[in-house]
């Protein structure tokens, strides 16, 4: 069945759960960004959100610029929906979308808000080693990530857990939550809570220069880091002048042969650290695709004791 709502979204998270909602709660337009051109090719890629979209017969509308879009806001002001369900879009959303549908715009953001307010929350909370973290659903405002709470879940973090993992859980999740409310909000049946600004933490995107792994004073460390930033972009070292992508580690109770050695012990490898060392389980060696970490060893040269370069 259509419903009298509007999606917006862009990326993987968003396209999670679109493909969730979207049986039940048929959007009656979904907004999506514009193709990207990338790779050697140059080729044309629409977005994870456009290919489910597709996937699931919903007319899309492309734009890069809703703000600036006299098409959209036209449509917007024909078409009134009830609700804007934003999600994982990449744009900022100002009025007239904001205030024009009688539920506004709803979000779904992993993390429980206000902590880890902006674009990389998983990440963020990876890093940091969170045990926990969860889903909000939450009014959009124009501040980010700062509207009033609706509902939000949380949820336990694994210890080897990555964060495409975790994002696809929390997709899920928030999914179903708002699913199953969804008919409350359009009844007026809901209360909104504000958040509390003085707790609020910020996410924000990852750089380039935090993926290549260059502090192993701490196995922890370096293992939650491996695990925020896997699939992408992935956490990298330098070895033999190639980069390596690490996609996949756990903690070691083998000690350490070396802070920045890579050694085997049996057909286990380790990364050691200053304090301890972590398991390889995955890489993806440059030029090439994801391979178990022995089978890649097994294929290097390396002098005992021998260290990343730096």
């Amino acid at each position: 069945m259509t419903s009298d709502i509007w999606f917006f979204g862009t990326g993987k998270f968003a396209a999670r759960c679109l493909a969730e909602i979207a049986p039940e709660c048929r959007p009656s337009l979904v907004v999506t960004s514009q193709p990207t051109v990338s790779g050697r090719g140059l080729k044309t890629k629409p977005s994870p959100v456009e290919e489910a979209a597709a996937a699931l017969g919903l007319p899309l509308y492309r734009s890069d610029s809703v703000n600036g879009d006299a098409e959209l806001v036209a449509r917007l002001e024909k078409e009134t929906p009830a609700l804007i369900l934003v999600v994982d879009f990449g744009q900022k959303v100002k009025d007239p979308y904001l205030t024009a549908p009688r539920c506004g715009c709803i979000n779904i953001h992993p993390s429980l808000l206000p902590r880890y307010r902006g674009a990389a929350p998983v990440q963020r909370a990876l890093m940091n080693g969170e045990l926990s973290t969860g889903v909000s659903l939450f009014r959009l405002v124009e501040k980010m990530d700062a509207g009033p709470i609706w509902i939000q879940s949380e949820s336990g973090v694994g210890a080897d857990e990555t964060a495409g993992e975790l994002l696809e859980r929390l997709a899920v999740e928030g999914s179903h939550i708002f699913k199953s409310r969804l008919k409350y909000i359009l009844e007026g049946n809901v209360v909104f809570e504000p958040q509390r600004d003085d707790e609020a933490t910020i996410a924000p995107k990852i750089d380039k220069s935090e993926t290549r792994l260059l502090d192993f004073s701490s196995a922890q460390s370096l293992h939650n880091k491996v695990r925020a930033l896997s699939p992408l972009p992935g956490a990298y070292v330098m070895l033999h002048q190639k980069r390596v992508k690490i996609l996949k580690t756990a903690l070691s109770s083998q000690p350490s042969n070396g802070a920045g050695v890579i050694s085997c012990s049996g057909k286990t490898v380790l990364l050691g650290a200053e304090d301890g060392s972590i398991e390889l389980k995955s890489v993806q060696p440059e030029g090439k695709k994801e391979m178990n970490a022995f089978d890649w060893f097994k294929g290097l040269r390396l002098e005992k004791g021998e260290k990343l370069d730096d």
